[in-house]
This record gives C-alpha cells, sequence and structure tokens, in this order.
C-alpha cells in the first residue's frame, strides 16, 4: 500500500512516499481503508526524536494516529464493528510504526468509534487527539458553570475544542490568541487577550480575582503566569510544559478512550460543537501538510486526504 514515511529521526526531509506491506489485522482490532487522516504536532515530535524515551519506533515509521475511514476487515473478536461500517479513531498503539497517512490502518477496537452520518469524513478525521485531549482536561480541572477558565493557545487544535466545552459547561472563558484570531474565539463564546508582553495585565484585567482553572496547550510564558493568574485553591492542566506540576498542577497525557470520542463525535454531529478544518492536501501533498503544521499559527486542522 500507498503511504507516507520515513526511516529514521530528523526533518521534514526525513518524510518520502513510498510502498509498505498491508498491515495484519489483530484480534481486538480493525482494518480501515484511510479517507481522511488528522495531523498534529506530536507527529513531528515523534519524527524528531524527542519521544524515543516514551515510545519505541519500528522504521519505517508511517505517521499519524487520527483517522477517519471505513472498516474492510474484522479481526476474531470485534462485535462493535462489521464491515462497511464508517469510523473515527484515535489510533494510538504501544509502539510507533503503522500510523494513518497511509491507505489501510489497523485500528484497535478500544481507540474507534462509529462515524455519525452528520459529520464529514475530514470532519471526523480533525478530531480524535484534540477533540479527546480537550475534552479529558477540562473534566481533569473540576471547571464547571460559573468558573473564570483561562485557555492558553485558545484558536489552536486543542484549545478550540477545550474552549467551546468549557463554554458549554457553563464556564466564563478567557483565551490567549494572536491577534488575528480574536474574531474567531468570540465567535465560539470566548473574551480573547493576546499573546507576550502585558498578557498578565490584560488577563487581570477581565479577571481581577484571579482564574479558577488555567488550561495551558503550548507551555513557556503560560506556565511562567500561572502563580500571578491562578487564584488560591485553583486548578491548572498542561500538556505542554511538566513545570506545571511544581506549581500543585496537572500534567496530562491523552488517552484512547472509544466512549469520549463517540461522545465528541455526537456533539459535532448535532453541530454543538465545531469542528475547523483550516486546509486539506492529497496525501502527494502530505510532506507539504507537515511543513504547514510546523510553521504553526494554524487555526483548527491540517488533515490529508487519502
Amino acid at each position: 500500500m500507498k503511504a507516507l514515511l520515513y526511516d529514521q529521526y530528523g526533518g521534514n526531509d526525513r518524510f518520502r512516499i513510498g510502498a509498505v506491506s498491508d498491515p495484519l489485522v489483530g484480534p481486538d482490532s480493525v482494518l480501515v481503508k484511510v479517507v481522511a487522516a488528522g495531523l498534529n504536532p506530536v507527529d513531528y515530535k515523534v519524527r524528531e526524536g524527542y519521544l524515543q524515551g516514551l515510545m519505541k519506533a519500528v522504521f519505517p515509521v508511517v505517521p499519524g494516529w487520527d483517522v477517519a475511514g471505513v472498516v474492510v476487515k474484522t479481526g476474531l473478536d470485534t462485535p462493535e464493528f462489521s464491515v462497511g461500517d464508517e469510523v473515527l479513531a484515535y489510533a494510538r498503539k504501544d509502539f510507533v510504526h503503522g500510523g494513518t497517512l497511509a491507505e489501510l490502518v489497523e485500528v484497535p477496537v478500544r481507540t474507534a468509534t462509529h462515524k455519525p452520518s452528520g459529520l464529514s469524513f475530514e470532519e471526523a478525521a480533525a478530531l480524535p487527539l484534540t477533540g479527546l485531549t480537550a475534552l479529558q482536561t477540562v473534566r481533569r480541572s473540576g471547571l464547571g458553570a460559573g468558573s473564570t477558565v483561562l485557555v492558553h493557545a485558545a484558536a489552536g487544535g486543542v484549545g478550540s475544542f477545550a474552549t467551546q466545552l468549557a463554554v458549554m459547561a457553563g464556564a466564563r472563558v478567557v483565551g490567549t490568541a494572536g491577534e488575528s484570531n480574536h474574531a474567531y474565539l468570540r465567535e465560539l463564546g470566548v473574551e480573547p487577550v493576546a499573546y507576550g508582553d502585558g498578557l498578565v495585565e490584560a488577563a487581570r484585567a477581565l479577571a481581577p480575582d484571579g482564574f479558577d482553572v488555567i488550561l495551558d496547550y503550548v507551555g513557556g510564558q503560560a506556565i511562567d503566569t500561572v502563580p500571578d493568574l491562578l487564584r488560591p485553591g485553583g486548578s491548572v492542566v498542561s500538556i505542554a510544559d511538566g513545570r506545571v506540576t511544581g506549581l500543585g498542577g496537572t500534567y496530562a497525557w491523552v488517552r484512547p478512550s472509544s466512549g469520549d470520542l463517540a461522545e465528541l463525535a455526537a456533539l459535532a454531529a448535532a453541530g454543538r460543537l465545531k469542528v475547523t478544518v483550516s486546509e486539506v492536501f492529497d496525501l502527494d501533498r502530505a510532506v507539504e501538510a507537515y511543513a504547514a503544521l510546523e510553521g504553526g499559527h494554524t487555526r483548527g486542522k491540517i488533515v490529508v486526504r487519502i
């Protein structure tokens, strides 16, 4: 089958389009014909070797964990799915090898759910990792109705979902983003503030008593400002900066969950959760797609159509 792959750690120049063997199908997995695959920053961080101490890579590696497609073969014990089912999945395994930037991918059933008819394949592929990260961090933060919440990188892939979920929960949400994304955040019900110098003052002007919850999806300066912005007894969760634990917060890592993914897909199909696909590339342009992702400042998600 045709796939995007790389044979050793390194930069974007390590990518190539090539042929690899069709995946085997384990007893609790299904084989999915990929229609669309969502890109995430973790994909190129894995390629650059940053997760060597966490996940084993078996070369050649096909990148990607987000997928939407059609089941073409089922494993020996997969009563949840049948051939022909349309599915989406956060198809992360315990090692890095056969990812979703390919014509076919093996998907463990614990990572997958049925795709609602009201959701396009491109929208479905944009949802899994970022949506699950947002849902699980919002839950772990303990925010609820009446909470005042600060979301860092609120217009990004994870942040745009987290802000919507927080608003749904009845929270007041302030989000950091570049000026070009402020109108977009207002459409999501968020009060925007700009990154950089003056962030603490601008955020404090909106929440003089501090924030009940801070959700950090960027790290760096965002964590530096926590002592100035989090009210006493407040909650902070980060996916981007381990220093959060030294501030009494939670350092989170998303986990596959078919139940959580089904919940997100239902919200999106009903129009309650907006899925923003910034650009769609064909597989032959997948290297270009990752270059765009690595350039940063992307609103929503980049998707590759297979």
